[in-house]
């Protein structure tokens, strides 16, 4: 049932859709993964990589309600329950328990290039079916870049 009539054709919609809702459950992990390492992390750089990861989580959250919602704008229902994250996401798992700061950081760095990696592949396949859907990935790709730069650049030395 589509309760919101899209602006987009079909065809678009359907690969807007899928690209948005990919990208929501990945952010939605994302989140999680940072929050996870934010709560057991442990060593000499944990206060400055505590507030990192909460950079990630906010980050994260907040490009996942933007995703949503040009979704639903779409006339797409965006699913975010954790059954779906579950099933459908593409972000590495993060080992339980407590984690020395290098581990964490170099778990962010592989998290990072898997999530980069799949909004890039996005990027492409909506450019022809919607150019303000490509555009919010371009936005979300320039940002995770960022965090991962910066994670990247914690562990060389």
């Amino acid at each position: 049932m589509t309760v919101i009539n899209s602006p987009l054709p079909d065809k678009e919609r359907e690969v807007a859709g899928s690209a948005l809702q990919a990208t929501l459950v990945d952010l939605l992990d994302l989140s999680l993964v940072a929050k996870q390492a934010h709560w057991n992390l442990y060593g000499p750089r944990f206060r400055s990589i505590h507030l990192q990861l909460d950079e990630v989580v906010t980050t994260a959250r907040d490009y996942a309600d933007v995703v949503a919602e040009r979704a639903a704008a779409l006339g797409v229902s965006p699913d975010g329950r954790a059954a779906t994250i579950t099933a459908t996401s593409g972000v590495p798992a993060f080992p339980p328990g407590w984690t020395k700061d290098a581990d964490a950081v170099e778990a962010l760095v592989r998290t990072f290039a898997a999530v980069i990696a799949r909004v890039r592949e996005r990027i492409e396949e909506t450019g022809p079916a919607d150019a303000v859907t490509q555009d919010l990935l371009i936005g979300l790709t320039a940002d995770l870049e960022k965090q991962s730069w910066m994670f990247q650049a914690e562990n060389r030395g």
